[in-house]
């Protein structure tokens, strides 16, 4: 019963600024990954904030056509975070502007990004080693949006400079209305441990909403950040690929302290077909076709056969193709 009773004390909205979040649950931003359709199957699950994957702010100032693309939101996946990157202040004011254009609820900045390519140009986990340019994006961003401004950050650089709780003190001195913070460092990527303890750490720092994130796998990790860290929201990643009934597992076990069976194989398999169905009104159907194999690779992972479908569906030539195998698959997977 003590557990029961614990888990629903953390089922609770927050507010970021004036934007209410109906839950703890939280969708990261993951490149690639979080496009409109998937943003809205885990929305439809439970998941109360949504963020798009991140977005170029100097490819938005050169007025890139799929990178306007990538902010294309729904009604009915509100709220949603537009996330954005760059090393610039006024660079990153004119893309708050956009997004704040294209109907963003929150403008997210990322100061985490570990990616060589991002960090080289001064940007995402970057940042954490320049605080005062970090601190001055923020600024001018809260400066140039109405909506609230939030920033995701990670542990710190490396080990030896372990710099969370300052540097998000820092964003919300400079107007952030909250901070999510993955435990790991840069030098860590996505490999090894989060540390949880450096964002009950940030929780003490700061007096704006902390959204913790690293080494979510299911519902009792959920309560048990909640728990340890005493942040509002947590924030689900690499556990949703393929898995969007990771936010209704994670909501009812915090409504009730009991854990969900998981999907059968046949819904797997229908929610795959549906989610490429999707893709392929929101991108049309060859983009949907090159973007989809590795989200029903995730779909199937596990499953009897699946080494041998997830062959046929790298191989497949077009969307037709796809919807077959998957039809074929499911109904090999019905009780005899």
């Amino acid at each position: 019963m003590g557990q029961r009773m614990s888990s629903l004390c953390l089922n609770r909205p927050f507010s970021v600024r004036d934007v209410i979040i109906a839950n703890p649950l939280v969708l990261a931003p993951m490149a690639g990954v979080c496009d409109g359709p998937f943003r809205l199957l885990c929305k439809e699950q439970g998941c109360a904030l949504v963020y798009t994957e991140m977005i170029s702010a100097m490819a938005l100032t050169h007025d890139n056509r799929r990178t306007h693309q990538m902010m294309r939101i729904s009604d009915e996946e509100r709220p949603v975070s537009i996330q954005v990157f760059g090393p610039d202040p006024a660079v990153l004011a004119d893309a708050a502007r956009a997004a704040e254009k294209a109907g963003a609820d929150i403008i997210d900045i990322n100061m985490g990004c570990p990616v060589p390519k991002v960090v080289r140009n001064s940007e995402g986990s970057a940042l954490m080693r320049d605080p005062e340019r970090a601190w001055a994006i923020v600024r001018a961003v809260c400066g140039a949006a109405k909506v609230p401004v939030t920033v995701k950050i990670r542990k710190g650089w490396d080990e030896s400079s372990v710099n969370a709780a300052e540097f998000a003190k820092g964003c919300a001195g400079a107007g952030a209305s909250a901070v999510a913070v993955h435990g790991r460092t840069k030098a860590q990527g996505y490999s090894g441990k989060a540390d949880w303890s450096i964002i009950a750490r940030v929780v003490e720092a700061v007096d704006v909403p902390v959204i913790g994130n690293g080494d979510i796998r299911g519902p009792e990790d959920v309560a048990r950040m909640m728990a340890e860290t005493g942040c509002a929201g947590v924030m689900i990643g690499r556990a949703a690929l393929g898995n969007p009934w990771i936010f209704e597992e994670c909501l009812h076990y915090l409504r009730t302290g009991e854990l969900l069976p998981g999907p059968t194989p046949s819904e797997r398999i229908a929610m795959a077909a549906r989610h490429l169905a999707d893709s392929a009104r929101h991108s049309g159907e060859r983009t949907a076709t090159s973007e989809m194999r590795k989200h029903l690779a995730w779909y199937i992972r596990g499953l009897r056969g699946a080494t041998r479908v997830r062959d046929q569906i790298n191989t497949a030539p077009d969307l037709e193709a796809l919807r077959g195998i998957l039809a074929e698959y499911r109904e090999s997977m019905a009780p005899r």
